[in-house]
């Protein structure tokens, strides 16, 4: 049974007080948090399989975060490690050995959190060699214990539409394991906190540094984890130009993240897996296979600690992937999202309006609500200027705003930050051989910097916007640059630009601001980054983009839930094209209007409709009503998990099912024929993660439901006949509902 929070906590007492504190803990008998039977990703969020909790052995000696999906083991004595890490999906045990908790290096002096030393073969530990490791000379050694549950990071102000099920804080158990030196008076505690969570083969993980001294002190770096993973292959020869795959058992992102639309990009800055010297035998015979997983800032931070505060540093995600397959490993990653990160799961229609004008904003706001569209973002090229504080400016957006509310719309603006040029002075000036990401950008701790943070707040605040799109957020450039008295050059500049950035999106999420950004904040508060296109390609012929659209939005949904990314639709010219590119006049090119919107909609993406306007004639505005209300219907699946069936080639026929386990329509097929005649096509459809099997009641487009029987594989057959260059769509339910 799980105790309340702060039922245990014991910081730099004695040690017979953190012995009663592990005897108090729930004892594991043998294997009583068994695997499940049934896959936990075709169960809805709210159902897991097992919940998380912190037990411990008979003899007090290791503590387990398990939750039926992993189970990571913590050694308490004679010093504190992670010895063991296991997926209990496939099962497979995937450390080979111990590791500090963390590692730290304060005033010139380097400290490592726990740790187990004297492990004869880095390959592997048996029981036997266990009992006989020491504690790492010099560690810090565990003082205290905190056991409880998964806390918010920060609010989240909720205002509109998510997913069914989306819980702010995630369920689960959390675990804080508090070091201190023992040898002399504490100067420092350090604690590193655990989450694991319910359903998810999860843990979270981030080290806290509290100064007790009389001085401040400098915290040089940190880091978070070290695990010596089982290699993934064992490659006899390392050939130059073809490196040694690292492991995919384990995949690491932080909200630590900057400079990338995906995860590995914008968090290469401290996830890194790197050769193990100490793992003498491994079968490539140059030592150089990858398989030590640390996770830790290349640079600084480099931060002062004054006596009696506490430094509080990133958050890391370590997510087990049970198997290898590529939709597998993505429905395991979006499960994470959803659960570590639920803002991600709103997802407006918005139309990107081209105009500034107040009146025209208002009319545009009128049309939105006419046709079931829900939010107007003020869009790159409207002329919209967010820096303007004069107070008429603000008293008259703060009108628009109002009467936005009043229909039901929201309203949004957008700001360019990264590639803007600004005064010399307030620029980014990076370490010799380096160069800004963005060509050029603004130093967040600059003058202009701090001010246009200020800036974004009050336009918030004394407006009432709804949406942010921010061109550009921090993409974690270096700046040599003293910057008294937040930055004191090249080491601090990444950590201290980034923090900035980072409260300012918690401080929108919080007030319910719905936030646009293109790169990797989701973990600090943002709800949408771009699915992944080239911009170029919306000038190309209108017949292309289709194609394009529903390659990008396949090929980026294998990574992101439909609602993590945003798509185009260049309803005004953007980059070219001319009269071919566009869909303006929007009733002269009305089919492929619908197309594009369908195109997007029924993999529940939305896409910047960018444009003066939404419909420009009666049959417009009710194509576009009639979408939306389709969308709007079945918001909840197609929103849901997308499982790939074939990706668009403009030959044969492409389609996906979305998957929402839990749901009352859990499965939902949609098809596309791009040919210009009539197709008929049977499709295997893989129910398995909708949750169905037996027999399921099969809806093509709204019509009466016919029986159908999954096979033992979760798979069954569907027909269905398409128009020339059309989509058809078919829903899955249980039986009688």
């Amino acid at each position: 049974m799980l105790l309340p929070l702060c039922a245990l906590l014991v910081a730099a007492q004695s040690p017979a007080s953190l012995e009663a504190s592990i005897a108090r803990l729930p004892v594991r008998v043998g294997e009583d948090v068994a695997p499940t039977a049934v896959d936990p990703l075709a169960l809805p969020l709210s159902a897991p399989p097992a919940r998380a909790r912190v037990a411990r052995s008979a003899d007090g000696s290791e503590l387990y975060l398990e939750n039926g999906l992993v189970r990571r083991t913590i050694r308490l004595r004679p010093g504190c490690a992670t010895v063991a890490l296991d997926d209990l999906v496939t099962p497979r045990s995937l450390l080979r050995g111990p590791s500090p908790e963390a590692r730290l290096r304060i005033d010139g002096r380097d400290l490592a959190v726990g740790g187990l030393v004297g492990q004869p073969n880095r390959a592997y530990l048996t029981d036997a060699w266990l009992e006989e490791l020491e504690r790492e000379p010099g560690a810090l050694r565990l003082v205290g214990l905190e056991l409880g549950v998964p806390q918010e990071r920060f609010a989240w102000g909720r205002r509109r539409h998510f997913a069914p099920g989306a819980q702010w804080p995630p369920t689960g158990a959390a675990l804080r394991l508090d070091f201190a030196p023992l040898e002399r008076e504490p100067d420092v505690l350090v604690s590193v906190h655990y989450e694991l969570y319910d359903g998810v083969g999860a843990f979270g993980k981030w080290v806290t540094v509290e100064n007790r001294a009389a001085e401040p002190i400098l915290l040089e770096r940190f880091r978070t984890d070290e695990l010596a993973v089982v290699e993934r292959v064992n490659w006899v020869e390392t050939r130059a130009g073809v490196p040694v795959p690292p492991p995919d058992s384990i995949e690491v992102v932080t909200d630590f993240a900057f400079g990338g639309f995906d995860a590995p990009q914008s968090n290469r800055h401290v996830v890194r897996w790197t050769e193990d010297p100490s793992f003498a035998t491994q079968v490539n015979y140059m030592r150089s296979t990858p398989c030590l997983l640390t996770v830790e800032p290349t640079r600084g931070p480099a931060q002062r600690i004054a006596p009696g505060e506490t430094f509080e540093g990133f958050r890391a995600f370590e997510l087990v992937h049970a198997r290898g397959d590529r939709e597998r490993r993505g429905l395991e990653y979006r499960r994470l999202m959803r659960t570590v990160a639920p803002w991600v799961t709103e997802n407006p229609l918005t139309h990107h309006l081209l105009s500034s004008d107040p009146a025209r904003v208002r009319a545009a706001i009128d049309e939105a609500a006419e046709v079931g569209f829900e939010a107007v973002i003020l869009t790159f090229g409207s002329g919209f200027d967010m820096d303007d504080e004069t107070p008429a400016f603000l008293a008259e957006w703060r009108g628009v705003a109002e009467h936005a509310q009043r229909s039901g719309v929201e309203l949004g603006a957008y700001s360019l930050f990264s590639s803007r040029g600004v005064g010399a002075e307030h620029m980014i000036v990076s370490p010799e051989g380096e160069s800004p990401t963005h060509g050029r950008c603004p130093a967040v701790t600059s003058e202009w910097g701090l001010a246009w943070l200020d800036r974004v707040r009050a336009f918030y605040a004394r407006t009432g916007f709804d949406q942010f799109e921010n061109d550009g957020p921090y993409p974690g450039d270096v700046d040599v640059t003293p910057r008294p008295p937040l930055q004191a050059g090249a080491l601090d500049s990444r950590w201290v630009q980034w923090r900035l950035t980072r409260d300012l999106y918690r401080d929108l999420r919080a007030a319910g601001v719905y936030i646009n950004a293109p790169d990797d904040y989701y973990l600090s508060g943002s709800n949408k980054c771009g699915m992944g296109y080239r911009e170029t390609n919306w000038s190309l012929p209108r017949a292309q983009q289709l194609i394009h659209t529903r390659q990008n939005v396949y090929d980026g949904t294998w990574r992101k839930t439909p609602s993590m990314g945003w798509m185009h639709v260049p309803l005004a010219e953007y980059h070219g094209g001319g009269a071919a590119a566009t869909i303006e006049p929007l009733a002269e090119h009305l089919d492929h209007y619908r197309r594009m919107l369908r195109a997007n909609l029924a993999f529940g993406v939305q896409a910047h409709y960018r444009g003066p306007r939404l419909f420009d004639a009666p049959t417009t505005r009710d194509v576009v009503a009639a979408e939306a209300a389709w969308f709007t219907e079945h918001r909840d699946i197609l929103e849901s998990d997308v499982i790939h069936g074939r990706r668009a080639d403009g030959r044969s026929v492409d389609w996906i099912l979305h998957a929402g386990p839990g749901l009352g329509t859990p499965g939902m097929l949609c098809a596309w024929n791009p040919r210009e005649e009539d197709v008929t096509v049977t499709l295997v459809v893989d129910l398995t993660y909708t949750g169905l099997s037996g027999e399921v009641d099969v809806s093509i487009e709204g019509g009466p439901p016919r029986r159908a029987a999954v096979g033992p594989r979760g798979r069954v057959a569907l027909e269905l006949t398409i128009a020339g260059n059309e989509m058809s769509w078919a829903t899955f339910r249980a039986v009688g509902r």
